[in-house]
C-alpha cells in the first residue's frame, strides 16, 4: 500500500489526493475518545438534572357547577305538541318559550274547568255558612232554654218554699188539734164535757190531719215538678247541643271538601301554566327529541336540551386508587387539551409548550364505575388562561406535578416499580409545622 502511495505521489507530485486520504485516513487522528468522553459527561449531567415527578390521567372538560351543565327540558305533564317557538341551534334566554302543548287527558279537556271548579267552591262555602248560621241559631236557642229554665226553677223553688211553709203550718195546726182533742177526751171521761163537744174536737183533729196530708202531697208534687222541669229542659238542651255537634261535623266536612276543591283549583291553575314550556336558563337549544306537530309526549319525557353559553369550566380526571394519596386540594395540575398543539416534557413542565394550568378543587371519596376516583380541577386564573373556544366534552390529559427529584432517582424508581414520593404542599407543610 505504501508503494502504491509513493508511486502515485511520484506521478502526481504537485497534486493533493483528497479522496485517498479521506478513504484510508492515513494522516488523520481518531476523535472517538473525545466523543465517548463527551457523551459520558452529557449523560452524567443529564442524570443529575432535576425531574418533576407527576401523575398522568385522562379526563374530559366539564363545568364547575351542576347548574351550568347541559340541562334537559322535560315536560311535567303529558300532552300534544301544538307549536314550536325555536329550532335546534337557536340561542335562548331564561324564560323564553320553547314549545306549546295541548291537553290529551279527558279529565282536563273542559275549557271552563277553572270556572266550574270555582262555582263548586262557592257553593260549598255557601253550605258551610248555612251550617255556621245553624250553629249560631242553636246556640241562641240553648241560651233561651237556659234562661227559661232559670226562671222556671226560680218559680218552682219559691213554690216549694211556699208549700214547705204551708206543710209546716198544717203540722202545727195538727199538733194543736191533737192536743185539744186529747184534753177534750179527758174532760169527757171526767164528766166535764159533753159528747157533742168531744165529737167537734175529733172533727177538728181529722180536718187538721187531712190538711197536713194535703200540704205534704202538694209539697212532694212541687218537688217532683221541679225535677221534671229540670229533666225536660236538660233533654232540650242536650238535643240542641247534639244538633250543634252535627252541624259542626258538617262544617268540618264542608271545610275539608272546600280545601280539596281549592287544591284541585290550584292544581288546575298550575297545570294551565305548564302548557308553555320555558327555558330554565340561557343557552343553546340542542337534541330535540320530537320533530313535528301533534306528537304526543309522556310525563317527564325529554323534549330538548339547553347548553349554557357562559360557564365556569373545569376538567374531570379519573385517577387510579394507588395515586389518590398523592393528590391534595389546591395542588397544581397541567393539561393538554385535544385539538390544541402542545410539546410536552412531563418532567420539565416549564420547558413544555401548549400546557394549561389548573388546581384541584374536589376529590371524590367513592369509586366510579370505571374503578377510578373522580377528581375535579378548576382553571387557575393566575397562570395561562384556558382557550376561550374550549367546549364541554373535549378530551384532556392531566399531569399532576409532584416532588422534584434527580433524573437518576426517577429512572431508578421506575425500574424498581416504586410509587412517586408522597408530596405535601408547602402551605400544608407550614401549617403542620406551626401546629
Amino acid at each position: 500500500m505504501q508503494d502504491i502511495k509513493n508511486t502515485l505521489e511520484c506521478q502526481y507530485e504537485h497534486r493533493t489526493i483528497k479522496a485517498f486520504d479521506g478513504v484510508y485516513r492515513i494522516k488523520r487522528k481518531s476523535n472517538i475518545r473525545y466523543w465517548v468522553m463527551g457523551i459520558f459527561v452529557f449523560l452524567v449531567v443529564t442524570l443529575l438534572l432535576p425531574w418533576t415527578q407527576n401523575i398522568r390521567a385522562k379526563g374530559t372538560v366539564t363545568t364547575l357547577r351542576q347548574e351550568q351543565r347541559p340541562q334537559e327540558l322535560n315536560s311535567i305533564i303529558a300532552g300534544r305538541i301544538v307549536k314550536w317557538y325555536v329550532k335546534e341551534g337557536d340561542n335562548v334566554k331564561q324564560g323564553d318559550t320553547i314549545v306549546k302543548l295541548a291537553e290529551i287527558k279527558d279529565a282536563y279537556l273542559d275549557p271552563e274547568l277553572l270556572a266550574r271548579t270555582r262555582e263548586q267552591i262557592n257553593a260549598k262555602r255557601s253550605g258551610l255558612q248555612s251550617y255556621k248560621d245553624k250553629v249560631a241559631a242553636t246556640e241562641s236557642q240553648i241560651g233561651a232554654l237556659q234562661q227559661s229554665l232559670e226562671l222556671k226553677l226560680r218559680q218552682l223553688s219559691l213554690k216549694v218554699v211556699s208549700d214547705s211553709m204551708e206543710s209546716i203550718a198544717a203540722g202545727n195546726d195538727l199538733r194543736i188539734a191533737e192536743e185539744q182533742y186529747r184534753r177534750q177526751r179527758i174532760m169527757r171521761d171526767s164528766g166535764l164535757a159533753s159528747l157533742v163537744q168531744l165529737e167537734q174536737r175529733n172533727q177538728a183533729y181529722q180536718n187538721a190531719v187531712a190538711k197536713k196530708t194535703s200540704a205534704e202531697i202538694k209539697y212532694i208534687n212541687t218537688r217532683t215538678e221541679l225535677n221534671q222541669v229540670r229533666q225536660e229542659y236538660s233533654e232540650k238542651v242536650y238535643k240542641a247541643r247534639g244538633d250543634i255537634a252535627a252541624a259542626q261535623s258538617e262544617i268540618a266536612s264542608s271545610a275539608a271538601e272546600i280545601a280539596k276543591l281549592n287544591n284541585q283549583y290550584a292544581n288546575y291553575a298550575i297545570r294551565n301554566g305548564m302548557y308553555y314550556l320555558l327555558a330554565p336558563q340561557s343557552g343553546q337549544v340542542t337534541q330535540a327529541t320530537k320533530a313535528g306537530i301533534n306528537e304526543i309526549i309522556k310525563e317527564g319525557e325529554k323534549i330538548v336540551e339547553i347548553v349554557p353559553l357562559q360557564v365556569d369550566q373545569a376538567v374531570e380526571l379519573f385517577v387510579r386508587p394507588v395515586d389518590i394519596p398523592l393528590l391534595s386540594y389546591g395542588e397544581k395540575v397541567r393539561f393538554v387539551f385535544d385539538g390544541y398543539p402542545a410539546i410536552v416534557f412531563s418532567g420539565w413542565p416549564n420547558a413544555s409548550y401548549g400546557l394549561f394550568s389548573g388546581k384541584i378543587v374536589a376529590i371524590e371519596n367513592s369509586l366510579n364505575t370505571n374503578g377510578k376516583f373522580r377528581v375535579l380541577i378548576a382553571e387557575d386564573s393566575t397562570l395561562k388562561p384556558w382557550p376561550p373556544t374550549l367546549r364541554n366534552g373535549t378530551g384532556a390529559s392531566g399531569i399532576a406535578l409532584l416532588k422534584d427529584v434527580p433524573v437518576w432517582y426517577e429512572l431508578w424508581r421506575n425500574i424498581n416499580g416504586f410509587p412517586p414520593d408522597y408530596y405535601i404542599p408547602k402551605d400544608k407543610a407550614d401549617a403542620q409545622k406551626k401546629k
